[in-house]
């Protein structure tokens, strides 16, 4: 029966193991995706300032080239809805978090179950021995000790 649960717990524990990682990893590629929003939008509110005459260059490569401003809000705001579709799509820190908090449950009651298990197994081993008077012995001395006597 212990080993039943064990087997349980420790197939729980992988599990919650593993969507452990799957939130770090989300939330990292999240992080990644704002922080590109962010400066994307920078981006966007600089490109807005600027008028028909100013020259805009967009890097490829080692290479500077002159880009067209109209070009540029597009490829800008293109850019942005595609991040912004990334961020709606990516599972959110709530859900992967009720997730976490959903496979804990199942976790703590099978943690709870061999925890009781192994107390009435270590219980029976130290039940004290009516024939020893008490103790924790086989009831050998107590034995001995009477007859010597």
């Amino acid at each position: 029966m212990a080993e039943l649960i064990q087997k349980k717990l420790q197939g729980e524990v992988e599990k919650y193991q593993q969507l452990q990682k799957d939130l770090s990893k989300s939330m990292s590629g999240r992080q990644k995706l704002e922080a590109q929003l962010t400066e994307n939008n920078i981006v966007k509110e600089e490109l807005a300032l600027l008028d028909g005459s100013n020259v805009v260059f967009k890097l490829l490569g080692p290479v500077l080239v002159k880009q067209e401003l109209g070009e540029a809000r597009a490829t800008v705001g293109k850019r942005l809805d595609y991040i912004t579709a990334e961020i709606d799509t990516n599972p959110s820190s709530e859900t992967l978090n009720d997730s976490l908090s959903n496979r804990g449950r199942p976790l703590l009651s099978y943690n709870r179950s061999f925890n009781g298990l192994r107390q009435q197994r270590q219980g029976l081993l130290e039940r004290p021995d009516p024939m020893a008077g008490g103790k924790g012995t086989g009831g050998n001395e107590a034995a001995l000790g009477s007859i010597v006597l």
